[in-house]
């Protein structure tokens, strides 16, 4: 009879703490990678690893992608899909100036809470990779439909770069008549690409409206060398601002949390990748906390009178 209780016990905690995991928030990532070409698509090490990274975002940006003829992605999206169909990926066209380095932008995204509504690459001669523009609309989140602006800077023209991503926001503005949109990637801003003084250089700096939600003193980077906020997400607008959960901008550590050892990490990539959620429709920010602990009290009442 006791352990019939303490396995209901168990399960009610189980699923209470599943509906709160579920409704917890619309997960973006944005990972910076090394590389990732046909060589690194062999090692099974890799892509498992990158398989566990992307499969906790709803969509997650990869950059440094060297797939001209889409076969590692597709091996990408095949590892994502081995249990149940549930990713699709948009990608840019290979960009860049010299051919022996051109590179691509790639969104995962959970087609079931999720899709794709039309996208649009930049072009410009301000950028070496010009950003890589979608737009998303999603059920589960309070924001609904937003557009998403993949970054990707030169290391050496990191300021100019963000600087011309206002002129990108202008565009968007222009061309479907919103103004919630999110920059994310790798931004380089940080350390020596982007000091504290070149902000005054850059208009997502000095125009209203645009915040910042990865701080200065972040290390988004996987080597010990280094300690620099690289890898950034920036909203426009207080109402897109109003929709994303407090704090949840954030560094994911995975070699830590997958227990990898750190130079398997680094050969992955240089950078950590980050993430940041959206509000879930789904959920109620000021309920919540109240019925968790509501639940919380009559599962212990339940438990405690079963013994």
């Amino acid at each position: 009879m006791r352990w019939c209780c303490s396995f209901r016990c168990a399960l009610l905690l189980f699923l209470l703490l599943d509906w709160w995991g579920q409704s917890s928030g619309f997960k973006i990532c944005s990972f910076k990678l090394q590389n990732l070409d046909s060589t690194k698509a062999d090692d099974k090490r890799i892509m498992y690893t990158l398989k566990r990274v992307v499969s906790r975002c709803d969509i997650c940006l990869l950059q440094g992608v060297k797939d001209p003829d889409g076969s590692v992605m597709k091996t990408m999206l095949t590892n994502l899909n081995s249990y149940e169909n549930q990713y699709q990926m948009i990608a840019s066209e290979s960009l860049g100036i010299h051919d022996n380095n051109m590179q691509q932008y790639v969104f995962f995204y959970k087609d079931e809470s999720v899709s794709v509504m039309d996208h649009h690459q930049t072009v410009s001669q301000a950028f070496v990779r010009p950003p890589f523009v979608v737009r998303f609309k999603s059920n589960q989140t309070l924001v609904g439909e937003f557009v998403l602006v993949a970054v990707n800077t030169a290391p050496g023209q990191a300021v100019q770069e963000i600087d011309q991503l206002y002129e990108v926001f202008q565009d968007i503005s222009r061309k479907w008549k919103t103004e919630t949109v999110m920059f994310l990637g790798n931004f380089n801003a940080g350390c020596g690409h982007m000091t504290r003084a070149m902000k005054k250089e850059i208009r997502l700096f000095t125009k209203d409206g645009f915040y910042w939600l990865i701080s200065d003193n972040v290390d988004t980077t996987a080597t010990d060398i280094t300690d620099c906020a690289y890898d950034r997400f920036v909203v426009q607008g207080k109402p897109f601002l109003k929709q994303v959960e407090p704090m949840s901008a954030q560094v994911f550590n995975y070699a830590k949390s997958f227990q990898i050892p750190i130079t398997e990490a680094k050969y992955i990539s240089g950078h950590f990748p980050i993430e940041v959620d959206l509000k879930s429709s789904a959920h109620l920010p000021q309920a919540t906390p109240l019925l968790i602990l509501l639940s919380l009290s009559a599962i212990l009442s339940f438990c405690l009178s079963a013994l």
